[in-house]
C-alpha cells in the first residue's frame, strides 16, 4: 500500500507558521479562491513554480455561461448531462448553469477583458453545446486574459501571499481533519504551515501522458497528496484527450482550440477526405471523447500520425482576428492557418475525475477542500463539456469559501511527532528516465482505446516502480514523480474496474456503454481499494 507521507519527519523538528487559509495553485480556481477568502481572513497562496504557470494560462477557448436572451440554464443543462454520458451528478450541474453567470460578471467586476462584438459580449460554439455561450478573451486567449486580471488583484491584495516555488509534499491530518501542509521551501528546508482551512487547487494530470497540451506543472500532485491523506478519490479512469493538439515536427503538442470547429473548421484524413460524418452526426461538434477517437481511427486507417484541420475556406481576417495566438504560434513553425492544412492529433488534455467533494468544495476529510480541475464536484461526469472547466472554478470557489467562513478557527495547538518509517535508500534509476517510461506506460496501455489485457500489462509495468516510495526522497521533481506513479496506478486500476465504455473511457473489449451494471462511480480510497457508489444523474 502507498503510504501516508512520501517523507520522514518529526514535526517538533520542523519551523511551523499559521494563517488562516492555505490555497494550493494558482491557477483560475486558486486565484478566485485566494480573492474571495481574502475579504475576512490572511490567504497564503502556494505555487510551485510562479503566479502565472498553470493550466487555465493555457486555455483557449473560453468559459461557459448562459448570457445569451436565446439561452437557458435548462439548455446548458441538457448539454453537460448529454456530455457526461449518465454520471454527471444532476444537482453539480443544475449549480453550474444557474450560478454561473453571476461568476462571469464577477470575473469582469475584477478586471477581466472578454471580447466585445457591438458593444456586447461575444459569444462562439463549441462542440456539443447546442447555443452560442463561449465566452472569450483576445480571441483565443481567454485563459491568459483571466489569469492577468486576477493576479493582479492578487498582487495588490494585503491579505494575501504569495509563496513561489514552494512544493506541498504531504498533507498534515488528525483525527481526519486536515491541520495544515508540510512545505518544501526553495533552498530545500521543510515548514509545517498551519491553516484554519486547506484548499486544493493544484489542477490536472497531463503530464501523465507523452503528449499533452497541459503544462510542465501538470503532474496531479493535488489528488495524489489527498489521497494518501485519507481523501476519497473518484473518477479517475475518466481522462478526456484534446482532439486536436498541432502534431507538427519540432513543435510541442499546443493546444488548437475546439472554437476553431465552432468556428468552421473541418476535420480531414491525409487524403484529403472529411471522415466525421461516418462517426457522428454533429461531424466536427461531436462530444471530445468521439471525436478524438474517429481521429486515432483515421489516423490508423491511412497509416499516418495525425490528421488535418481546415480552416482555409473561411476569411483570413477572421481567422487572424479570432484566433492571434493560435495564427502567430502556427506561423512561428512555417505553418500559416488561413492557407494551410493545421496538422492535429488527440493529446491527453483534462482529468475529470479527482477528489471527491461536495457541493461546497468540501471533501471527507474535514478542512480539506478541492476546487478545479483536482476536484471531483460530479459536474463532468464521464465527459467535460468544453469550456464548462472555467466556469467551475469560478462557481464552486465562490462556494467554499461560503462554507469556509462558517468553520471555526482551528484550536489545535500540540500535534502528533510526525512519521517515521526509517527510509535509507536513495533512488538508483534518474527520475527524468523515470517519469519518461511511466509517460510511455500511460500512452501505450492507457490510452484512448484500453482493453484488459493492455491494462493488465500497464498496471504491472507501472507497480514496477513502487519501491520509490520505499526511498529517500528530496527534491521536488522526487515528489512529483511519486505524485504521478500515485494517479497513474489510481487510473489504470479504475479503468480495469470499469468493464464497459463510457464518455472518455472506450474499453474495446466492452465496446458498449451499460448502464444497467455501470451508472455508478469508482471511488479510490487508499485503506479500502476500489468502492463502488451510484450516480445520481436523472
Amino acid at each position: 500500500m502507498i503510504p501516508q507521507y512520501l517523507v520522514d519527519f518529526d514535526l517538533r523538528e520542523i519551523p511551523s507558521t499559521k494563517t488562516d487559509c492555505v490555497i494550493v495553485g494558482s491557477g483560475i480556481a486558486g486565484l478566485f479562491t485566494a480573492i474571495k477568502a481574502s475579504r475576512d481572513r490572511k490567504v497564503i497562496m502556494i505555487t510551485k513554480k510562479t503566479l502565472m504557470e498553470s493550466n487555465t494560462r493555457y486555455a483557449q477557448g473560453g468559459i461557459a455561461a448562459v448570457i445569451a436572451e436565446d439561452d437557458s440554464p435548462e439548455y446548458h443543462r441538457q448539454d453537460t448531462l448529454m456530455a457526461g454520458a449518465g454520471l454527471c451528478s444532476s444537482t453539480a450541474v443544475d449549480v453550474l448553469v444557474n450560478e454561473g453567470p453571476e461568476g462571469v460578471h464577477e470575473l469582469i467586476r475584477l478586471g477581466t477583458l472578454f471580447d466585445k462584438e457591438d458593444g456586447v459580449l461575444a459569444l462562439t460554439q463549441e462542440g456539443a453545446h447546442s447555443h452560442r455561450r463561449i465566452l472569450h478573451a483576445n480571441g483565443d486567449a481567454t485563459g491568459y486574459e483571466i489569469v492577468r486580471a486576477l493576479a493582479e488583484q492578487v498582487a495588490n491584495n494585503a491579505n494575501i501571499e504569495v509563496w513561489d516555488d514552494h512544493f506541498v509534499i504531504d498533507l498534515i491530518t488528525e483525527a481526519n481533519e486536515c491541520v495544515g501542509v508540510l512545505l518544501q521551501q526553495p533552498g530545500g528546508g521543510r515548514l509545517f504551515l498551519q491553516a484554519d482551512s486547506t484548499v486544493l487547487c493544484s489542477g490536472g494530470a497531463g503530464q501523465l501522458y507523452r503528449y499533452t497540451t497541459n503544462p510542465e506543472v501538470a503532474t496531479g500532485d493535488g489528488v495524489a497528496i489527498a489521497y494518501r491523506a485519507g481523501a476519497h478519490i473518484r473518477d479517475m479512469e475518466f481522462i478526456q484527450f484534446h482532439p486536436t493538439a498541432l502534431s507538427y515536427p519540432g513543435a510541442p503538442r499546443f493546444l488548437i482550440s475546439e472554437a476553431l470547429r465552432g468556428e468552421g473548421a473541418v476535420l480531414r484524413n491525409i487524403r484529403g477526405e472529411r471522415f466525421m460524418d461516418r462517426y457522428h452526426e454533429l461531424l466536427e461538434l461531436a462530444p471530445r471523447d468521439i471525436v478524438a477517437r474517429a481521429i486515432i481511427s483515421e489516423m490508423e486507417i491511412t497509416k499516418s500520425t495525425f490528421v488535418y484541420l481546415d480552416i482555409t475556406h473561411e476569411s483570413a481576417d477572421m481567422v487572424k482576428h479570432r484566433f492571434p495566438t493560435i495564427y502567430e504560434t502556427c506561423m512561428s513553425y512555417g505553418l500559416d492557418i488561413t492557407s494551410d492544412w493545421i496538422p492535429v492529433a488527440p493529446a491527453a488534455h483534462y482529468m475529470m475525475g479527482g477528489i471527491k467533494t461536495d457541493l461546497n468544495g468540501e471533501s471527507n476529510i474535514s478542512r480539506l477542500f478541492a476546487c478545479g480541475e483536482v476536484s471531483s464536484t460530479g459536474l463532468h461526469g464521464a465527459n467535460r463539456l468544453a469550456s464548462n472547466s472555467l466556469s467551475e472554478a469560478i462557481v464552486f470557489g465562490r462556494r467554499i469559501i461560503e462554507r469556509v467562513r462558517q468553520l471555526p478557527p482551528l484550536t489545535r495547538n500540540s500535534f502528533s511527532a510526525g512519521f517515521i518509517e526509517g527510509r535509507n535508500e536513495y533512488p538508483t534509476q534518474a527520475i527524468v528516465e523515470r517519469r519518461l517510461k511511466l509517460q510511455k506506460i500511460m500512452v501505450r496501455y492507457v490510452g484512448l482505446r484500453r482493453n484488459e489485457e493492455m491494462l493488465s500489462k500497464g498496471l504491472e509495468e507501472l507497480k514496477r516502480q513502487l519501491p520509490i516510495f520505499g526511498s529517500v526522497l528530496t527534491k521536488r521533481e522526487e515528489y512529483e514523480f511519486a505524485n504521478m506513479l500515485t494517479c497513474c496506478l489510481m487510473i489504470t486500476e479504475s479503468a480495469l474496474a470499469r468493464e464497459e465504455s463510457r464518455g472518455a473511457h472506450y474499453r474495446e473489449d466492452y465496446p458498449q456503454r451499460d448502464d444497467m451494471q455501470w451508472r455508478k462511480h469508482l471511488l479510490q480510497i487508499r485503506e479500502l481499494g476500489i468502492v463502488e457508489e451510484l450516480s445520481d444523474d436523472v
